[in-house]
């Protein structure tokens, strides 16, 4: 697969709007400010693909991009405290829609902040990945900003933060240096195949 290939196709801001899927989808979830678009410009290695904000909220619509047979969703954050209550209900709606639309999810990837415990907001998501069976793998964004020794006491505090964690993938992962991305790309390759 080429990643280099990779269009953005289109954004859609309110569940009505958004298409029957037509192609398997690897969909990108996680709370704002946690790296979603930083991880997908890295690993289709484009600069602005997503966009980047260092303003928590920024993506408040699904934006869709595509490369040869896949496509993939990237949603908006969840858990900013500083939105109104009708833009987080919105939020919601498009969010828990997308997931109850039937859709072709071959894979979510999950990103958590690997410094910090799941939020309330990360473990409400997780169990409705898991009570709905979507395939899933935990994407452990920011890892650079540990040491190794932080780096191993987060591995050892997630396996008992996050429900059936020794069943679970969880690549760590840098926006910064790289690091996960080859695992990340290897896994939607596979996807792609099947």
């Amino acid at each position: 697969m080429n990643f280099h290939n990779v269009v953005f196709e289109t954004s859609f801001g309110t569940l009505k709007q958004l298409p029957k899927s037509d192609l398997p989808e690897i969909a990108f979830s996680g709370r704002s400010n946690v790296g979603k678009s930083s991880m997908i410009n890295k690993v289709f290695n484009r600069k602005n693909l997503a966009r980047v904000s260092s303003t928590p909220g920024k993506t408040v619509t699904i934006n869709f991009f595509r490369v040869e047979n896949i496509r993939f969703a990237d949603l908006p954050g969840y858990g900013y405290a500083k939105v109104a209550k009708g833009e987080k209900r919105r939020w919601a709606e498009l969010i828990e829609g997308y997931f109850h639309q039937d859709r072709d999810i071959a894979l979510v990837f999950q990103l958590i902040d690997m410094r910090h415990s799941p939020t309330a907001d990360d473990q409400m998501m997780l169990q409705f990945l898991i009570e709905n069976e979507f395939p899933f793998i935990i994407i452990l964004t920011k890892c650079d900003k540990l040491s190794k020794k932080q780096r191993q006491e987060r591995m050892e505090s997630l396996l008992q933060e996050v429900p059936y964690a020794d069943q679970i993938t969880m690549i760590p992962f840098s926006s910064e240096n790289g690091e996960g991305v080859e695992a990340v790309k290897q896994i939607i390759e596979e996807l792609a195949q099947e």
